[in-house]
């Protein structure tokens, strides 16, 4: 590896490229990707055509679509879908107390955070009547927990706790099967006992979101599907929106710093290489106006990326999506910063409480070196399923008002309806809502004898 690793851009050319947001629909697709569509489909079709073939087979087959899928696509042959319970527990054995214990840690800091998210049903009972909202949860959620390179117990626990603080009655967790025996990662089936789960589904790719969405034999239609995945599943989300409802359509995670000439280089080095350890196309960027600072910071980069795992993924995500930007000063990395709206926003400033009122889009925002993202990914409390591509301009991480919805009341005194009426029904005969005006009209002259 070489010292530029992390290349030092200047801030015109970080526009034209690192910080140059490509549109969340334009996916870019891999030979190896389109290979696997080959083999698997026997001829070139588009991601987006193999997903509709795939939800289509699913809707209806059902249970017997999904095997053959599984045992097409993951190369694995199943007899059953549903993880039997025997097997949730015996999975304890498999994983080591610290583990366990880790788990519980987190789920417990993450389901503390969210029992403070408000959710209040309010009835305001006046002379006029009642107006009010209530409150209600969804009855089913379904959760979506990649395999990929690694199990990530985590993010079961981010997305399934948040949903049972919210008050969903059910909550089907569906995650591709392990190779080459087919079965869930132990940590993941633990994971899923610690949040209190029942349902698991040895089920991936854009067939588990087809079986949630529209139901099987085995699994169960849900409301709403939440949870990352690879571009199949997001794909596949996209496709049975309106159907249930979804989180969003994540892509490639990422982490922006925004680092002044105090900051540590060994700890934003450490944090840009953690978040370029998740994927190719994952993004790790830092901005500061002190160029000495990321001078420093590219050598760490190289220094410690020679002892890491994953250094050839780390290396691929750094050349294509990373760098380190020469701002003029902090005033113009935070406009940077906003304009570009990244899932993790980490302020490694001497005073970084005193610019928490400059953030204006972000999905997480991580105040000094103490508070680094990697917390927020196990066991800070917030979910770490946030909005990426840019979508911080309008989406917040996932959270509690994620598995609700609010049902208006509307119960007026017979009075003030007869006074409403008459502007109901002038607005309802400019539109040319004639049934509508004469709905109104009818409440004017007195109901039934008019």
């Amino acid at each position: 590896m070489t010292d530029a690793l992390l290349k030092v851009y200047d801030v015109e050319e970080a526009q034209r490229t690192i910080l140059r947001r490509t549109p969340p629909d334009e996916f870019a697709i891999s030979e190896s990707v389109q290979a696997g569509i080959r083999a698997i489909f026997g001829q070139d079709l588009s991601p987006d055509e193999a997903v509709r073939r795939v939800i289509a087979d699913v809707r209806a087959r059902g249970d017997d679509a999904l095997l053959e899928w599984t045992e097409r696509i993951d190369g694995v042959k199943l007899e059953s879908l549903a993880v039997p319970r025997e097997a949730i527990q015996a999975a304890y054995d498999a994983v080591p107390d610290e583990v366990v214990e880790a788990l519980r840690l987190a789920a417990g800091r993450i389901e503390a955070f969210h029992r403070q998210q408000p959710l209040t049903s309010w009835l305001d009972d006046g002379p006029q009547g009642v107006l009010g909202q209530l409150v209600r949860p969804m009855e089913r959620v379904g959760v979506y927990v990649p395999g990929g390179t690694a199990p990530l117990p985590s993010s079961l626990l981010m997305s399934v706790i948040p949903a049972t603080v919210a008050g969903v009655a059910e909550v089907v967790v569906c995650t591709p099967p392990g190779r080459p025996t087919g079965g869930v990662p132990p940590v993941i089936l633990v994971a899923a006992d610690v949040a209190g789960v029942e349902s698991v589904y040895v089920l991936g790719g854009a067939q588990a979101i087809a079986a949630m969405a529209y139901g099987t034999a085995s699994v169960p239609r849900v409301d709403k599907i939440v949870g990352p995945g690879n571009l199949f599943v997001t794909l596949a989300k996209r496709q049975v929106y309106g159907t249930v409802g979804i989180d969003g359509l994540p892509g490639p995670t990422e982490t922006m710093v925004i680092a002044d000439e105090n900051a540590d280089p060994s700890l934003a080095a450490a944090d840009l290489l953690a978040q370029a350890e998740h994927d190719v196309l994952a993004s790790a960027i830092l901005l500061t106006p002190s160029r000495a600072l990321a001078d420093e910071v590219s050598r760490e980069v190289a220094r410690r990326l020679e002892t890491l795992s994953r250094a050839e993924v780390i290396a691929e995500s750094l050349a294509g999506r990373g760098g380190a930007v020469i701002t003029a000063d902090l005033d113009q990395a935070f406009e940077l910063a906003n304009d570009y709206a990244a899932e993790h926003l980490c302020l490694l400033l001497a005073e970084p409480w005193r610019w928490l009122g400059r953030v204006r889009h972000a999905g997480g925002v991580f105040l000094g070196e103490s508070s680094f993202e990697v917390l927020g990914d196990y066991v800070a409390g917030p979910s770490h399923v946030m909005p990426t591509s840019g979508t911080a301009r309008f989406a917040s991480p996932l959270n509690v008002l994620d598995f609700v919805k609010w049902v208006s009341v509307i119960g007026l005194e017979p009075e003030t309806a007869r006074e409403l009426s008459r502007s109901a029904a002038t607005l309802a005969r400019a539109e040319a809502l004639t049934a509508h005006a004469a709905a109104a009209e009818a409440r004017v002259d007195g109901g039934k004898n008019s």
